[in-house]
């Protein structure tokens, strides 16, 4: 999801315990957090006329704002500290899940979310582009989250993380030329009005992913040699987690500042840009859970395929947004709405993997796994 999980301890919970009671009070709450942030924006943006001149003062990097910029930043660092850079040769020797995972999040995700929005959107430009580039955003860490409760592999979780991460380095920017430019002429869609480049996609890449990962990169580098595993996921970790959500509700604040006037005169538009996602979300987990069964995988890898393909890096294409079409672009406002549907229909879809488990796969259940201590709550699967 928007991979903005705080890493705090969360209560006790018994292996029964219901999937929300497993997730910590901040991450149970996010959606009301970000109306939170879009209310407290929509009133600053009021009692502020001239915060968008004030924020556009001092300038850095890809055009965007001071401000934004840090938010961005915070918002994106604590994600790529949480990835376990070293596992990537463990899941690697898998070669069905590795192939499935990179089709599946490279060639099939982008593609029906291009469908989506097209179908859906079709009047909606700004909207339609700023979901496309959310398509091309492959999460990468709250990801962790709902393959533990969903009771997946956490190994191949984390390498398939770490995959994505240095993919989108490499990808983005030509992915993005090519749905937003190359196949809807191809298709004979138009779009008029859309400058785009591809340099900017790279560049804003290369800052909001780049810098963060590297920073992350050598955060856990060096923190494990120096400390240990245990102390930098049980420690250091759980100090670090709260910054990515703080940075963005901070962020979601200040767009909703600036696109107040929008908002509340055309509500609607935030249920339309979240019914392509909802359809996102359902097709993506359900055909990625059974092609995992298909092609022979157990279950615990059959979720963390499905998940990892159906969980999108909002942070990222949020920052692309807003360093390529600016702050107050109807594509920043499509990758804002993404982290308040994503929660609620992600933790739903974990009810039904383990539904899925218990119901069509009584064979693979049996065995109490614990929960990875970075993640909060001793919880338990059971397999």
């Amino acid at each position: 999801m928007s991979d903005v999980v705080a890493e705090r301890q969360a209560p006790e919970a018994s292996t029964g315990a219901p999937v929300i009671a497993r997730l910590s009070f901040v991450d149970r709450f996010l959606p009301a957090w970000i109306i939170l942030a879009m209310a407290l924006g929509i009133g600053l943006g009021r009692a502020v006329p001239s915060l968008n001149r004030h924020l556009d003062a001092i300038q850095v990097t890809s055009g965007t704002s001071l401000p934004i910029f840090v938010g961005l930043l915070v918002m994106m660092y604590p994600v790529l500290a949480k990835v376990r850079y070293g596992q990537l040769g463990s899941v690697t020797r898998d070669r069905r899940m590795l192939a499935s995972s990179l089709a599946l999040n490279w060639v099939v995700g982008p593609a029906v979310m291009f469908a989506l929005a097209w179908l859906l959107l079709p009047d909606l430009p700004t909207y339609r582009t700023g979901l496309i580039i959310v398509g091309l955003a492959r999460c990468i860490a709250m990801v962790l989250i709902w393959n533990d409760l969903a009771c997946g592999d956490r190994e191949a979780a984390a390498v398939l993380v770490a995959l994505n991460s240095l993919f989108q380095i490499a990808a983005f920017a030509l992915l993005g030329y090519f749905y937003l430019e190359v196949l809807p002429g191809w298709l004979g869609l138009s779009t008029v009005g859309l400058h785009l480049s591809v340099a900017k996609i790279a560049e804003t890449v290369a800052i909001f992913l780049g810098a963060p990962l590297l920073a992350g990169f050598l955060t856990r580098t060096l923190g494990e040699k120096a400390r240990g595993r245990e102390w930098y996921e049980t420690k250091l970790l759980p100090r670090l987690g709260p910054f990515a959500l703080y940075g963005l509700l901070y962020t979601i604040v200040i767009l909703f500042a600036l696109q107040g006037h929008t908002i509340t005169k055309q509500p609607a538009d935030v249920a339309r840009i979240a019914l392509p996602l909802l359809g996102y979300f359902a097709i993506m987990w359900a055909g990625s859970f059974v092609l995992g069964r298909a092609i022979g995988l157990p279950y615990a890898r059959t979720a963390t395929l499905a998940f990892t393909a159906a969980g999108n890096n909002f942070e990222l294409a949020i920052a692309v947004c807003i360093g390529v079409f600016g702050v107050t672009s109807g594509e920043a406002l499509a990758g804002v709405v993404g982290p308040l549907i994503e929660v609620p229909a992600l933790v739903s879809l974990v009810y039904v993997a383990l539904w899925a488990r218990r119901r069509l796969l009584p064979a693979e259940t049996g065995v109490s796994v614990a929960t990875p201590a970075h993640l909060g709550a001793r919880r338990g699967c059971w397999r």
